[in-house]
């Protein structure tokens, strides 16, 4: 019988990518999401309009289902605490919940390797890093307390869990990563921060995907060394972040800032503006935050050993040939920029 997987989040960026990889395997897919995306339902997506915040949506999408990939959250490094408290942690508990009790067999969580970072370079680190103690946005957090609540229901005799941590992901498509470099680059806000050497992963949306997907497999295949653990995923290929940077600018025609601001300017800036936009109660996003700094200047690259030997992850993607190849949509955002 055709095995049938529930996939949350399927229209954004990853979901859409991980509903493409199973159904061109074989698989019946099911995708809820808030909205309807006709351009997956053409390719066999069962759509199921619905808000995994509240669990009876959650139990009634989750029925009749062998697996759950869940990639539905709120991403960012603003925003209001309840906000990503809902959709990162309370709709992950309903999801896990329901899957338990309709005898899901592998249950694939999307988390982040942000839920391990404190401010401090993260360079070349393992699963065997622990979370700290205090995080710099609700994003973190939260997807540090959804992680551990998979991680904790990994059960040999009914559920298998994982958890995957792919980070910056990219890729034609990208609504987020690229083309806000781009605007800030075509509105004159770009900036190095420190020297720009600092080393970091970014993981193509194609590879994350098959992440997901091979861990699925490794679940339904019964693989107890591979379940209920967290994993690393990137492209294994750490990258100088301004020169990552310049390579995206380049590829969209655009002149590369030669800007610098010193990693500590940059950090009391981004505190500065956390105090005034809470104090104002601003909603839009601070132009700079601690935790955007840290990330610009600080390493973050992480070893991908576990993925490779428990999950058989091996990223194909070619970064410099996969820029040139979508120069072209780069450049139209870049056009399109202001």
């Amino acid at each position: 019988m055709t095995t049938r997987v529930l996939v949350t989040g399927y229209g954004g960026f990853l979901g859409s990518h991980i509903c493409r990889q199973l159904t061109r395997q074989g698989y019946r897919v099911h995708g809820i999401a808030r909205r309807d995306y006709p351009e997956l339902r053409q390719i066999g997506v069962q759509a199921i309009v619905g808000d995994v915040t509240i669990a009876n949506q959650c139990r009634e999408a989750i029925e009749g289902m062998d697996a759950v990939i869940h990639t539905a959250a709120l991403a960012g490094v603003w925003g209001k605490r309840s906000d990503f408290e809902a959709i990162n942690v309370t709709a992950t508990n309903h999801l896990l919940n329901a899957a338990k009790s309709c005898g899901v067999r592998a249950f694939v969580h999307c988390s982040s390797p942000s839920v391990t970072f404190d401010g401090t370079p993260q360079s070349g680190i393992d699963e065997s890093v622990g979370y700290p103690k205090k995080w710099l946005c609700d994003y973190p957090r939260t997807k540090a307390i959804s992680e551990q609540q998979v991680v904790a229901s990994n059960d040999p005799n009914k559920m298998l869990t994982v958890a995957l941590r792919p980070h910056l992901i990219w890729g034609e498509g990208d609504p987020h990563l690229m083309p806000r470099l781009i605007q800030r680059c075509r509105q004159g806000r770009l900036r190095c921060v420190g020297d720009g050497a600092n080393l970091m992963d970014t993981v193509h949306v194609s590879n994350a995907a098959e992440a997901h997907v091979l861990a699925l497999k490794k679940l339904l295949d019964n693989d107890f060394g591979a379940a209920g653990r967290a994993y690393f995923i990137t492209d294994g290929e750490p990258i100088a972040c301004w020169t990552w940077i310049s390579q995206i600018l380049t590829a969209a025609k655009l002149s590369v800032p030669s800007k610098q601001i010193s990693l500590r300017n940059a950090y009391r800036i981004g505190a500065i503006l956390e105090a005034i936009y809470r104090a104002g109660g601003i909603r839009s996003e601070p132009p700079m935050t601690r935790f955007v700094a840290l990330q610009l200047g600080v390493d973050h690259y992480f070893s991908i050993q576990s993925a490779r030997d428990r999950l058989g992850y091996n990223p194909q993607v070619n970064r410099l040939q996969e820029l040139e190849r979508i120069s072209p949509w780069l450049q139209q955002i870049a056009a399109s920029s202001t």
